[in-house]
């Protein structure tokens, strides 16, 4: 290995890299916190923490119900761990949700769906418009999940190459749109399903039955989208190419040429993408059907009018997978990549064998979830925390420009979304909650922070990957390089990210449909005697 691939950071970076790679793998984290949790359960029971429960009366004091911890080394909770772990794990919402939607868009990216649109967007581009269109699709990308890692960043590196600009600036621009744009997107994916899958858990914990709308944050990450999108390429064109000024060829790895190659799309993917746009649009002509059209399925008409399009969020999930899985056999079929059903049946078990490791980290985050609500200490800290944050009085938009700020932080040290999220959410929620703040606000604050760091920390998986593509066209890139090059882009993205949520929070505009920033405590059975004020 040449030195400039050499993690030797020094400072800040340096100390991020040495403790992050002395954590260990996020399913051990989740189990060290369960057993964290066992010992601080025990000392809470012992010690009789408690407090009002926020939507339930005592019926003997017609007052509000008092909820002590509870250990979870009593003989209840022993059995409870070891009866219900079947349905501990199967019965973790992100876990159907992230299934469901994976079986469409696995086979999607395995038919070289998502590789041959992403190409298509941006290998005919003007060059005037290449960083915004390359910053574009790497944010539309991530609906392909890793396909725009793999598939976009190099091909980005080939495209300004022969637009006659900086090879590194173009892998730079797109590693910022994929990742440091990672929440951001015209249409919600895989990852709404996953973040309202836990948020949906966090918030069963404390208030019972609640349903996620995964189109929650839709109206948000749309808008994400146009606000990074000039950052990044502001950042790409003149900050970041600038400072690298002409490429020099004699810098580059001698298989470059070999490795990498920009083929124009061929027949049969040009007939394939015509036929996924087709499959697409009927799709949601179907969707519209069944939302407007005679029985109209997906309306619940005898529900009140704030409830009534309650079936068509619920359908989502579903609707993703339809989209994805026909849009995909579609393309296969026409450009050859999928020659019969049992190659699709193959693509989607392939998928399915992708999601191996999530299924593990599943398993230990839905225990952790479930021991947390048993405990009853999420219910405590959030209704402490509560009650301690309305002490500030802080306005919402410093609130959650706060909890967007910490996720960042947080973000440096442990680099999966959804652990993160589920280590957050059992408290974070239930507490934003009992302040007037609706969990799709809470969801979306954290899903800022969460992607403007991820283009910045070591723990990046795809970072050695990235550095590899740029020293592809400089072989003495090394990994100081690559920091240096994306802090500004995260340092811009974290500034904008943060200014939309306060702004979007400052003028309450609507997160996604039927979904609000400010939600009434009392909508999930809170007790107004024991509810804070509203943090508004």
């Amino acid at each position: 290995m040449s030195d400039g691939t050499a993690m030797t950071q020094k400072g800040f970076l340096g100390w991020v890299e040495r403790t992050g790679n002395r954590l260990p793998d996020p399913v051990f984290i989740f189990f060290y916190l369960i057993a964290i949790l066992i010992v601080i359960s025990v000392i809470a029971a012992a010690t009789n923490l408690a407090a009002a429960h926020p939507a339930e009366i005592d019926e003997a004091t017609g007052a509000a119900r008092i909820i002590e911890a509870e250990s979870l080394l009593s003989a209840e909770n022993i059995r409870r761990l070891w009866v219900e772990m079947p349905a501990t794990f199967t019965h973790f919402h992100p876990l159907g949700y992230v299934l469901v939607v994976m079986l469409g868009a696995g086979v999607a990216e395995r038919a070289g769906l998502f590789g041959t649109a992403m190409r298509a967007g941006v290998r005919n581009a003007p060059k005037f418009l290449l960083t915004p269109l390359v910053v574009l699709v790497g944010m539309i990308g991530n609906l392909a999940a890793d396909a725009a890692y793999v598939v976009l960043i190099p091909l980005a590196g080939i495209i300004f190459h022969a637009a006659g600009r900086h090879p590194i600036a173009g892998i730079a621009a797109a590693f910022a749109g994929v990742s440091g744009g990672f929440s951001a997107n015209l249409l919600p994916g895989q990852l709404d399903a996953l973040l309202f899958g836990i948020t949906e858990a966090s918030v069963e914990t404390v208030f019972g039955d609640w349903t996620a709308n995964i189109a929650g944050n839709w109206f948000f990450i749309a808008a994400m989208t146009f606000v990074f999108l000039p950052v990044i390429w502001y950042i790409t064109d003149k900050v970041i190419e600038p400072k690298f000024g002409k490429y020099d060829a004699s810098k580059a790895d001698h298989e470059v040429d070999d490795v990498d190659e920009d083929k124009p799309l061929t027949e049969g993917e040009k007939k394939g993408l015509k036929r996924a746009g087709l499959a697409a649009l009927g799709v949601i002509g179907l969707w519209v059907l069944f939302t407007v059209g005679p029985g109209t399925p997906l309306i619940e008409e005898s529900a009140n009018p704030e409830a009534r399009l309650t079936p068509f969020y619920q359908s989502l999930v579903a609707g993703f997978f339809v989209l994805f899985l026909l849009s995909a056999w579609a393309y296969g079929a026409a450009a050859g990549t999928i020659k019969n059903h049992r190659d699709l049946v193959k693509m989607m078990s392939g998928a399915m064998e992708d999601l191996a490791y999530y299924l593990v980290l599943a398993f230990a985050a839905a225990h952790f979830v479930e021991m947390f609500g048993w405990s009853n200490l999420g219910l405590i800290l959030a209704v402490n925390g509560a009650d301690f944050l309305q002490g500030f009085n802080l306005p919402a938009p410093v609130l959650l420009a706060a909890i967007v700020l910490f996720s960042g932080f947080l973000n440096l040290f442990v680099g999966s979304a959804s652990a993160k999220w589920a280590l957050l959410a059992p408290v974070l929620v239930p507490m934003l909650i009992l302040l007037g703040i609706s969990p799709e606000t809470s969801t979306a604050a954290y899903r800022v922070g969460d992607s403007a760091t991820n283009i910045i920390t070591p723990l990046m998986v795809y970072l050695p990957l990235i550095l590899i593509f740029c020293q592809r066209w400089s072989k003495d890139f090394g990994l100081g390089s690559l920091m240096a090059m994306m802090i500004p882009y995260s340092i811009s993205l974290l500034i904008a990210g943060t200014a939309l949520i306060m702004i979007w929070v400052g003028l309450d505009l609507p997160l996604g449909p039927g979904a609000s920033v400010f939600t009434n405590p009392a909508d999930y059975g809170i007790l107004e005697s024991v509810a804070p004020a509203n943090a508004e």
